[in-house]
């Protein structure tokens, strides 16, 4: 993003400069809903401006509803159209609406080329287009004329669905293909389960840090998210029985192998433990595990250790094979996969069956386990090469490096670092992107396969210190 450009020969006051200017970047989106202005003394600072006409310049934000003032942080991103506040729960703290999830997966994967060390996905040139093609071609020579034109099976393709069950077996979920069911990618999955099992004003356990898409969807679908502390052997179980025990949720939202964004996995001891939780409490589980294809298939999966009797799985396949290939599916209790399809028959009618049959062409003829092995070799190699490069500039490791994800700490506020970083043509994400009350802090999301250049990480200290500084003149500033 190039930098504010303003001219003290302009007729124009610089207050009403800096105002447009910014105003035409958040119309435009480059600046995301909920990201935080510089702080006034470090938007005077960097302008050469005076504290006081960046005030008028903020205050002319406010005015047109672009902007929020947030009291001891700062000014923020309002985001577009009427603002809807979320449920309030006590004793926890209020809840604010996180950054809006469309404006966050433009800033994810949109990117226009642009360096991406907080990427959701893997690089292009690491995916096989070639096979992906020829997938496509044999499911399309092997169909009937009358299956390219009907609507398919409500459940989803046949095939594939056989294919899903052989598949799951191998994880030791043990799942009948009469009780999966096929989805426009594991977001749509998710939001089947949603509109199906719950009403708004139900309270749902979620993962703290989570997924921002995940919390904003249950936010507007009018849920009461109850945060469940997440830590490197899985949730809080303590703090998960008293929000329990206070607000009788109806259900809890997980990823439990590779969780988004630490990296981590549940422990099997602790895994063991929630189903325990559960069952007492008549909770159901939705156990997400969009990263299946990444984790060592002897990981514990609470869908396997349950039996499919309490708990949903959801999974899919645009991780490991394409962004654009939105193949998801669900497995389910028997007693409420009724439902699901009724909601899938409202919501799409059918999902597209000539692309579930290249997936199922991938997994019969064991095209996706060799492209997965070649993935993850290249992933285990990004792996190592960013964990060096990020000890050796002074970034730490809050969970074990797995997956495709590092949950680092940077020593400053990374959504400050993040924005500061963006200007320099670098997008990341910062751990506010994952907090359901968008907490500040000093931890980020790194994603391994897009973080291996050494001048990421070279700009990431420049601009460390650059912010190191410039608070501790703001803090000398304000003992004199």
């Amino acid at each position: 993003m190039n930098p504010l450009q303003l001219e003290r020969s302009s007729k124009q006051p610089l207050t009403e400069q800096l105002a447009g200017q910014l105003s035409e970047r958040i119309t435009q989106g480059l600046l995301a809903p909920g990201s935080r202005l510089l702080s006034v003394r470090e938007c005077a600072r960097r302008h050469g401006i005076s504290p006081s006409t960046v005030v008028a310049a903020y205050d002319q934000l406010l005015a047109r509803g672009l902007v929020e003032a947030r009291k001891q942080r700062g000014f923020f991103v309002r985001p577009p159209g009427p603002r809807r506040a979320a449920p309030q729960l006590a004793p926890l703290s209020p809840a604010v609406q996180p950054l809006d999830a469309t404006a966050l997966i433009r800033s994810m994967f949109e990117h226009g080329g642009r360096p991406a060390p907080g990427l959701g996905t893997l690089p292009a040139t690491w995916l096989d287009g070639v096979m992906l093609q020829s997938a496509l071609r044999k499911a399309l020579n092997s169909s009937s004329a009358d299956s390219v034109v009907d609507y398919g099976d409500p459940l989803g393709d046949a095939g594939l669905r056989e294919a899903l069950s052989q598949r799951l077996a191998e994880l030791g979920i043990v799942a009948a293909p009469k009780q999966i069911l096929t989805t426009v990618g594991a977001t749509q999955a998710l939001d089947l389960v949603t509109r199906a099992l719950l009403r708004p004003g139900d309270a749902v356990l979620v993962d703290d840090p989570g997924w921002a898409v995940e919390y904003a969807r249950l936010s507007q679908a009018g849920m009461q998210l109850l945060p469940v502390p997440r830590g490197a052997q899985g949730p809080d179980l303590a703090v998960m029985e008293q929000l329990i025990a206070q607000h009788r949720p109806r259900l809890y939202a997980t990823v439990s192998v590779l969780h988004n964004p630490t990296g981590s996995s549940i422990s099997l001891s602790q895994a063991h433990q929630l189903l325990k939780l559960a069952e007492a409490a008549d909770l159901m589980i939705v156990e997400d595990d969009t990263y299946a294809a990444f984790a060592p298939p002897h990981l514990p999966r609470l869908a396997a250790l349950d039996g499919l009797q309490r708990t949903i799985y959801i999974s899919g396949f645009s991780k490991m094979l394409s962004p654009g290939w939105r193949v998801g599916f669900l497995a389910a209790p028997p007693q409420w996969q009724e439902r699901l399809v009724d909601m899938k028959l409202l919501s799409t009618l059918t999902t597209p069956a000539w692309l579930e049959r290249a997936v199922a062409h991938c997994l019969r003829q064991g095209l996706l386990r060799r492209h997965a092995e070649r993935v993850l070799a290249q992933l285990e190699a990004a792996r190592e090469r960013t964990v060096k490069l990020a000890l050796a500039h002074g970034v730490r490791f809050v969970t074990p490096p797995a997956g495709l994800f590092g949950w680092v700490d940077v020593g400053v506020d990374s959504e400050r670092l993040g924005q500061r970083l963006r200007e320099e043509g670098w997008l990341c994400a910062p751990g506010s992107l994952f907090s359901p009350q968008r907490e500040a802090g000093s931890l980020m999301r790194i994603n391994f396969a897009s973080s291996q250049d050494a001048a990421f990480w070279k700009a990431l200290v420049r601009c460390r210190e650059t912010l190191l500084r410039s608070g501790s003149v703001a803090a000398r500033l304000s003992g004199c």
